[in-house]
C-alpha cells in the first residue's frame, strides 16, 4: 500500500514511517520540510495522488487556545479535500485519551474538534486515542514548575512510550477502517505527580513534586478518570523502567 504519513519526521511520525516500510509498503514522509503543507495545501495532492492511507500526525506549533483549533480545523479540511479528491480508503488520526472529558483545555478542545472532521470528512477512518507519552514526562515536570517545586495533578494517568505508540499507529494503519475510536496506553497506571517524581529522581533532579488536586492539566483540572482509558485499551509493552532504561542505552 501507499501511506503518507503527515508529520511523518517527528517523535511518532519518524518511527510510523520506519515501522510501515519494515513491512514492505511504500511510505511518504509528509512535512512542510519536504514539501507537504496542510495549512497552505501546498504538495498535498501531489503527495496523496495513489495514496491508500493518510496517517495524520501533524501537530500544532502554538498550543495557544484560538491558534490551536485553527491549525486542527484548517489543516483537516485542507486534508480531507486531498484525501476525497484521490480516493483515499482509510484515514488514521492521532488523538489523545480523555479529551473529550476536558472541555476547560483549549488544546483539548481543539483535538475533538479534529475528531469531528474527521467522522464527518466522508473518507472511512480509525482515531487513534493515546496516553500521555513517556518522552512528555519531562515537558510536564517544566509546566508545573515554582522554582524548586513542582506542583502537578494527583489524579491518575496512564503513559505511554513512543515506541509503543508508533507500533500501534502503525497496525491501525496496515489493517481496515474502524470507524470509531481505538484508545492504546502504557502498562502502568500511576499518579501523575508520582510518576514525574519518578522521573526527576531517575534524571537526578532535585527538585521535588508536590501533588495537588487543583493542580491544572493544560489548562484543565483533572479527575482519576480524566485521562485513563476506559475497557479494553492496547497496551504498550514498556512501563517505566523498561522505558528509562531503553532510553539511557541510546544517549
Amino acid at each position: 500500500m501507499k501511506i503518507v504519513v503527515i508529520g511523518g519526521t517527528g517523535l511518532i511520525g519518524s518511527k510510523v514511517v520506519k515501522n510501515l516500510r519494515a513491512r514492505g509498503h511504500t511510505v511518504v514522509a509528509a512535512s512542510p520540510a519536504s514539501g507537504v503543507n496542510t495549512i497552505t495545501g501546498e504538495g498535498l495532492n501531489e503527495a496523496l495522488t495513489g495514496a491508500n492511507v493518510v496517517v495524520d500526525l501533524a501537530n500544532s506549533p502554538s498550543f495557544e487556545d484560538a491558534a490551536v483549533l485553527e491549525f486542527f480545523e484548517t489543516s483537516g479540511r485542507n486534508l480531507f479535500a486531498a484525501e476525497l479528491a484521490a480516493g483515499v480508503q482509510h484515514h488514521v488520526a492521532l488523538s489523545i485519551v480523555g479529551a473529550d472529558k476536558l472541555p476547560q483545555s483549549g488544546y483539548m478542545r481543539a483535538k475533538v474538534a479534529q475528531e469531528t472532521l474527521v467522522r464527518e470528512s466522508g473518507v472511512p477512518y480509525t482515531i487513534v486515542r493515546s496516553t500521555q507519552f513517556f518522552e512528555f514526562l519531562g515537558g510536564i515536570a517544566q509546566a508545573g514548575s515554582e522554582g524548586e517545586t513542582i506542583r502537578l495533578s494527583s489524579a491518575l494517568f496512564q503513559p505511554i512510550a513512543s515506541d509503543d505508540v508508533a507500533a500501534a499507529v502503525a497496525d491501525f494503519a496496515a489493517g481496515e477502517p474502524r470507524n470509531g475510536i481505538a484508545e492504546i496506553a502504557g502498562p502502568e497506571r500511576a499518579r501523575m505527580a508520582d510518576m514525574v517524581q519518578r522521573f526527576l529522581s531517575a534524571t537526578h533532579d532535585s527538585r521535588k513534586v508536590v501533588a495537588d488536586a487543583h493542580a491544572r492539566y493544560f489548562g484543565a483540572e483533572l479527575q482519576d478518570d480524566s485521562l485513563v482509558p476506559g475497557a479494553d485499551p492496547r497496551l504498550g509493552k514498556l512501563n517505566f523502567d523498561a522505558w528509562f532504561k531503553e532510553t539511557q542505552a541510546t544517549q
